[in-house]
């Protein structure tokens, strides 16, 4: 993107009466964002749904000020600055309505051609919110997606932990803009943040901190991802926020049930309970929803041996399995005294040692 154009799509950021639809409705009409400052008031009420109130501060010179200096800010701290319509910017994100005209960037953020999914919940995540926030990541690892949070308490840094654990690319999506972090005791995680990944926001280094700037930021959480996944969540909350921002945009929520009686399992009981979300009871239940394929991902190939040493409980499943054609998850973890979350893991890696291959309606079959 041109440096002349990005100024003044920051400054089109800066109009206060002026949103994200709204800026791309009048970029689309005049061409440019720059355009769109050179064109004649009279012209822009042409547009339908332009209003004389929307653009009565348009031509305002602090908006070019304003923008000049975000733009030295972005200049001076290496700060990667995506227009909307720019190839860098993340592709799932593009197709939402409200997605931010400008979106910056800090880190080593690989979104093409991934896997993408967001992992949100409650700030006072419980203990056994947090072990299954660590299973859910590393048996996801195997299919290396790259884990979108909020980089806040509970539930997101979580998230970001066990992604740096395994190796995988995780991004923090920020309420603020990038010349701070919240909360300050996070600070500590950046390095291997942005080592991993990094960090994403719309908001300017100006903007002043508020808690309603949580909730704007909750869109980019969903829009960039290809599922958005709640791991635990009071009867209200964010998190709430972003499952339904994720519906809004047509795109598949997980939750993770509990007990009736456990205050921060009502919000995901009520999303299943609504149908706004698949329910999650095993790590496994992601890709098979989701149509993750092992053999769509980049790996050497696996030739399967005619003596493949396998582990204890990997015998006592394919010893199982090769009495039957093919047998249900389920009823493998029951034949076989397995919790269904430890059997997903087994599975996984028996079909890389090239024994056992899914099939449709969590399935599976000795090769």
């Amino acid at each position: 993107m041109k440096k002349n154009e990005l100024l003044h799509a920051l400054a089109l950021q800066h109009v206060s009466k002026i949103g994200d639809i709204t800026s791309k409705k009048l970029i689309s009409h005049c061409g440019s964002a720059e355009a769109v400052f050179k064109e004649k008031t009279s012209n822009l009420l042409k547009i339908d749904g332009i209003g004389s109130v929307t653009i009565s501060d348009l031509h305002k010179s602090n908006h070019i000020e304003a923008a000049e200096k975000e733009l030295r800010f972005i200049e001076e701290n290496s700060i990667a600055a995506f227009y909307f319509t720019d190839e860098a910017y993340p592709d799932k994100l593009k197709h939402c309505i409200d997605a931010p005209l400008v979106l910056f960037q800090r880190g080593n953020v690989n979104l093409k051609q991934q896997r993408i999914i967001s992992i949100v919940g409650a700030r006072k995540i419980t203990t056994a919110g947090i072990a299954f926030c660590e299973r859910l990541v590393e048996e996801l690892a195997i299919y290396n997606p790259v884990i979108i949070s909020g980089f806040a308490y509970g539930t997101d840094i979580t998230a970001h932990k066990s992604a740096i654990k395994h190796n995988l690319q995780t991004v923090g999506c920020l309420a603020h803009g990038l010349n701070q972090i919240y909360p300050k005791v996070h600070k500590k995680y950046m390095v291997d943040v942005e080592k991993n990944g990094g960090f994403l926001t719309d908001f300017w280094s100006s903007a002043t901190f508020d808690r309603n700037n949580f909730l704007k930021r909750n869109r980019i959480i969903a829009g960039i991802s290809e599922t958005t996944i709640v791991i635990e969540s009071a009867e209200k909350g964010g998190s709430l926020v972003t499952a339904d921002i994720a519906n809004s945009y047509n795109i598949d929520v997980f939750a993770v049930p509990g007990r009736v009686t456990d205050s921060q399992s009502v919000g995901c009981n009520n999303l299943i309970k609504q149908n706004k979300a698949h329910l999650l009871s095993t790590p496994l239940d992601v890709p098979y929803i989701l149509n993750w394929q092992l053999e769509e991902l980049q790996k050497p190939v696996i030739q399967k041996q005619l003596f493949v040493e396998l582990t204890k409980e990997e015998q006592v499943v394919y010893n199982f399995l090769k009495t039957k054609n093919k047998e249900l998850l389920d009823v493998i973890a029951i034949e076989c005294k397995m919790l269904t979350y430890k059997l997903a893991g087994i599975l996984i890696t028996m079909e890389l040692k090239g024994v056992v291959r899914p099939l449709p309606g969590k399935l599976f079959e000795v090769i």
